[in-house]
Formats: C-alpha cells, structure tokens, sequence
C-alpha cells in the first residue's frame, strides 16, 4: 500500500513509534514491543525498498482498544477497591523475570515487584510504614521457586525457605547458591561437545534439518507473516478450519521424511512420566547428558546443570505449545500451532534448547552475582505444619541456626496454594522421574486431587493455620506476616482466628500477566496479619 494514500505525518519508523508509544502510554515501549505489535497482526506494516513504517492512528486504536481501558474493565469486574499501583503494569516481562528468577519455569509463582513492594523501606499511599530491615530475616513457609529468598537477598536480609517438595527446594536453592561460573562455563562446554559428537552417530539432527527446511517452505506460502496474522484477527480467515486443513495437507511430507530417517515414534511402554512424553531419541539424549552431569566433582555446579538439563527437558516434551504448561496428550507428528499461526513439529532432540538455557543460565547467574548482598538465605524441605525449624537448619547450617535462635525472624511474605487449582508435584514429573526425587504429593495443602469443595476447603484452612501457628515459635513479637492469595471463598479470616492472628489490612491486586490460558481479569490479596 503507498504512503501517499494517507495524511502527512501519520507514518512512523520503529524507532519514532517506540518514542511516540513510551510518551503516549507514559512508560518504556521498545523496538521490539513494536515489532510484536507487526507480527501477531495487532497493526500493519507499511512501506517500500526495505523502508518498514507503521501508522500512528493504527498505534492510537490499538491502545484505546486494550490498556487505555484495561484499568477500567477490571475495576468493572473486580471492584473499585483494586489497587492499581500494585499491578506493576510499567515493568516489561524481562524485568518481571529478572535475573535468576527466571532459572526454570514454575506455576503460581508472583513477581519479584511484588515482594520488593512489601520487603523494602519505601512508603507511599498505599504502604504507610517499613516492615523489613537490611539485616533482618524473612521466613516463607511455601517457598515454592524462592522468590522471597532471591529478593530478601537483593534488599540485605536473610531469608528462610520450607517447602513440601524436593524439587521445589532444589530450584530455590540453586537460585541463591554461589557458582564458579567459570567451571559451571567449562563443564557445561565438555558437555555439550560431547552430545554433539553422540550425534554425529544418529540421524536426529538431519531429520530435524530438512523437516525444519520443508516447514519454513510450507508456512511461508500458507502463513505468511504478518498478512495471516493479521488476517485471522479481523475474522478474514477461520483459523480453525484453515488450520486443520493446512495440518493435514503436511502431514505426507512428514511422513516421508520420518520414514526416510528410520525415525522412532511409537512408545513400547508408559510406566513413567519420562516413557510417555518424550521421544526415544529425546530419552536417550536426556540420559546421555545427566550421566555426564552426575560424574561431576563440583556438586554446585552439578546441580546448577541439573537444573539446566530439567529446564530443557520441560521444553522438549511431546506435546503441542498451547499445551505445554498443562499437558493434554503426547503427540507424534506436526501440528496447526495457534500461539504462533503456523504448521509447528514436537522435538526429536535436546540439543538446541541444552544450548539455549545454558547460555541464558550463565548470563543469569553472572548478573545476580552484581546485585547479590552478603546474606544467607536456604530453603529446606519439608512440612511447615510441623517442621523444628531451628533443628533443621543446624543441619544445614549452624551459624544461621544460631543467628535465628537469636535474632528471631521478624516476619513471612508467603503465598500459600491456591485450593484445588495446581498439582505441584506433578507439574515437575519429569524431573522426578529423572533425578529420583521422592514425591509427597500425599502432604501437600490445597492439591488439585482433593477439589474445591467444602471438605477440601475445611482441610486447607486447618492446613494454613498450622503452618502460621508453627512458625510463630520462631517469629518476634512485632512480626508482620504477608500472605498472597485469591480468596474467593473468604478462608483467611477463619485462618487467622484460628492461627491467633488478625487482619490489619488487605492489598488487592490486578494480576495482569498470567500464564494460563484464561486472560481474564483476575486479582489476589496480599492479607496483612500481626499477633492478635
């Protein structure tokens, strides 16, 4: 289309439209939040001889039609009483995922902001007075992925983790670990020499290589970007029919090649997580390089590339993208893929993604190594309900038990289970299965199993209570306790009557960023209790 059909001035460049969008929306629009904006068909692309523009009034509908009234839509479904300073709606996803804390995917986990918010000696409107000190030590009975142990570390305080699951303790620990990156560097580069050269010895690679040719040939002729895109979002195209059929018009040339290679796609048998999702070709990779990882000397840096190799393998999994945080049913061949618009293939190796994650790892580790505070923090499993806290942690550390001991923790910043909503356990199966970490799914508060009835319900209130009442005898006696949660059935008052505590105040939230597949709007509570 010509430039010349439209008012002067109405044209951007990338870099005109990211100042023009920063100014506008009153915070940082990059390049790239431009170029996603082309690519999913959220707007046109324009121009000619390489020149790429976009137009200012497309720009301007589309930020009328979503965040000029998202604040507005949600007060609508969720209530005037939302906090909207604490969406944290000015931080870009690499922001809400800095650092470590994105070392492995988890669910259910909150924003690093969040904790920060409450952690740190800031007040404003909402936070009238300091809660935490440099020095001081916070405890989170439901670690999860440690991101109360990484934040307390940023702000110079000491932190305390307790989790039910022993991968759950793994990944916050090795959050918060000190590395020799340059052995962790070493090592992972031995590594993956020699994966490469296990490859050399199958036909997994040049499968993969000329899928991957015949796919980019096939999309770009019936999905081209980013006309398709933005195509199906004007209700041009019916993505579900055009898919469908797209899908199966690719399938004999996939089954060609899987024939031409000698490629393995029945499974013999399906007694573990392991057998089920992953590839045979895909197994024996995986054990390949844990068996390399497990003759390691260096045990931080063995468990640094543990959890490499499980970051990988989640990725690598049987199963389309839309289903990859919740699994539905392995898959065997190539797909119609509605998150990214085109006919997309399961992984036959690891190869590509052990590269990936060790790079991003690495870069991780080496950043939070700048901003890290001479602090301890440690996450140790087992049941909060009725853990000897001080016991335990002698076990790991004795110093730290003393100063605990001493000192008293002066408060929690926690996000208990939601009832009925995720299985903790199960949503790392991999890794169980792999590492043989024991499960105790049967002790977990809240699990997906038991439902959200009132039974299930009655379980978690006694459940939360105890961890609270536990972790009193540890606690000073001006603590502060901030529990987040999304209360719909009203539980936390029952909990900290019975927990001896009451609610002082109450935070509510715009969860505006989530991972699931339901976008709607949504909000939690951060509750703050004190002793009665």
């Amino acid at each position: 289309m010509q430039l010349r059909l439209f008012e002067p001035g109405d044209f951007l460049t990338l870099k005109e439209a990211s100042n023009w969008a920063s100014e506008h929306l009153k915070k940082k629009v990059s390049t790239s939040n431009i170029s996603y904006l082309i690519n999913y068909g959220r707007i046109r692309k324009y121009g000619e001889n390489g020149d790429l523009f976009v137009s200012k009034n497309e720009l301007t509908e589309y930020y009328k039609s979503f965040n000029g009234k998202r604040e507005i839509h949600y007060k609508s479904k969720l209530g005037d009483d939302l906090n909207w300073a604490l969406s944290f709606d000015q931080y870009k996803e690499a922001e809400t995922t800095k650092h470590v804390h994105r070392l492995h995917p988890y669910k259910g986990k909150f924003i690093p902001q969040l904790v920060e918010y409450f952690l740190d000696n800031h007040t404003d409107d909402f936070k009238k007075e300091v809660y935490f000190h440099e020095g001081d030590i916070v405890l989170d009975p439901f670690c999860g992925s440690g991101t109360t142990l990484v934040q307390a570390n940023e702000l110079g305080m000491h932190a305390i983790g307790i989790d039910i699951s022993f991968f759950n303790s793994f990944i916050s620990n090795c959050k918060v670990d000190k590395y020799d990156v340059q052995d962790v560097v070493q090592q992972s580069n031995l590594i993956t020499l020699k994966l490469k050269s296990f490859l050399q010895h199958h036909c997994t690679l040049e499968f993969e290589e000329e899928l991957l040719k015949e796919l980019n040939v096939f999309n770009n002729k019936y999905f081209p970007s980013p006309e398709y895109r933005y195509k199906v979002s004007r209700g041009q195209i019916d993505e579900d029919k055009y898919g469908r059929e797209k899908e199966k018009q690719f399938l004999p040339i996939y089954n060609k090649l899987v024939e031409k290679y000698d490629i393995i796609l029945t499974r013999e048998k399906h007694d573990t997580f392991l057998d089920k999702w992953f590839f045979q070709q895909v197994k024996d990779e995986i054990d390949f390089v844990y068996s390399r990882i497990k003759g390691l000397k260096n045990s931080n840096t063995k468990d640094i590339l543990k959890l490499i190799l499980s970051r990988t393998i989640r990725s690598c999994r049987a199963t389309t993208h839309a289903d990859l945080a919740t699994l539905i049913e392995p898959i065997n061949s190539t797909y119609y893929c509605s998150k990214h618009g085109k006919i997309c293939k399961p992984l036959f190796s690891i190869l590509k993604w052990w590269e990936t994650y060790t790079e991003d790892t690495i870069e991780r580790l080496s950043e939070f190594n700048t901003l890290r505070t001479d602090t301890k923090q440690i996450c140790l499993t087992g049941d909060s309900r009725e853990i000897d806290l001080v016991e335990e942690l002698k076990k790991a550390d004795k110093k730290f038990a003393t100063l605990v001991k001493k000192q008293k923790i002066n408060g929690i910043f926690s996000s208990p289970p939601y009832v009925g909503l995720i299985d903790y356990h199960e949503q790392h199966a991999y890794a169980y299965d792999l590492f043989g970490f024991k499960r105790r799914d049967e002790l977990e508060i809240g699990p997906l199993f038991k439902g959200r009835g009132r039974e299930a319900q009655s379980s978690y209130v006694e459940g939360v209570a105890q961890v609270l009442l536990n972790s009193k005898k540890y606690l000073a006696n001006d603590y502060n306790v901030f529990l987040v949660a999304n209360d719909k059935s009203n539980l936390y008052p029952a909990i900290a009557e019975k927990a001896g505590m009451k609610i002082v105040q109450q935070f509510k939230r715009p969860v505006l960023n989530r991972t699931e597949k339901d976008k709607g709007a949504y909000s939690e509570i951060i509750f703050h209790l004190k002793t009665k």
